[in-house]
């Protein structure tokens, strides 16, 4: 059996509740909350789950997790021989944290110059023809493009802004170029 361990916070202060699954099955074995993550917490989780893994007579060959310390320090306790690996998810989003924090101060640095959609928004309502209509459409695309986060790391959000941006930029010039209408 091959385990992985993960406590799932929903707020800070409140109770964590940990998680141990069988990888290959997608089992879950044990769910439990716990008010804190201390080794003896853990350490006392993961002997339940080595009780009733040996009452199945299933050996453990392997564990997961994210690199907290009293996780490490818990598994090394309990299952000494068993090899304990970073989880790919949680390794891949710490090494990406450098660029993580590039994208999201990109993302910042777009979002000022685009501050000003709301109101020309506003300003095409008062006067409804399709050119405006159109561009109500535009001012419409840069907000939803706004909200959408990505899902770092593999879908920086600073960059998928960029190239909506980029496609609304393209898009009206290729207009404009077709009603030869001065640029805005």
């Amino acid at each position: 059996m091959l385990l992985a361990l993960d406590g799932l916070q929903p707020d800070v202060g409140h109770e964590v509740l940990w998680i141990v699954r069988d990888c290959l099955s997608e089992e879950i074995l044990l769910v439990r909350p716990l008010l804190s993550s201390t080794q003896g917490d853990l350490t006392a989780l993961l002997k339940e789950v080595k009780e009733l893994l040996k009452e199945l007579v299933v050996p453990v060959k392997g564990i997961i997790s994210d690199g907290e310390e009293t996780i490490g320090s818990a598994v090394a306790f309990v299952f000494p021989d068993v090899p304990h690996q970073l989880c790919q998810f949680h390794y891949l989003k710490d090494a990406t944290k450098p660029l993580y924090e590039a994208d999201r101060n990109a993302k910042t640095q777009l979002k000022k110059h685009l501050r000003g959609v709301r109101p020309i928004e506003r300003a095409l309502e008062e006067h409804h023809t399709p050119e405006n209509e159109a561009m109500r459409g535009y001012c419409l695309a840069v907000r939803a493009s706004l909200t959408d986060d990505g899902r770092s790391p593999l879908q920086p959000s600073g960059l998928k802004l960029h190239d909506r941006l980029t496609q609304v930029s393209e898009s009206i010039a290729r207009v404009q170029g077709k009603k030869a209408c001065p640029p805005l």
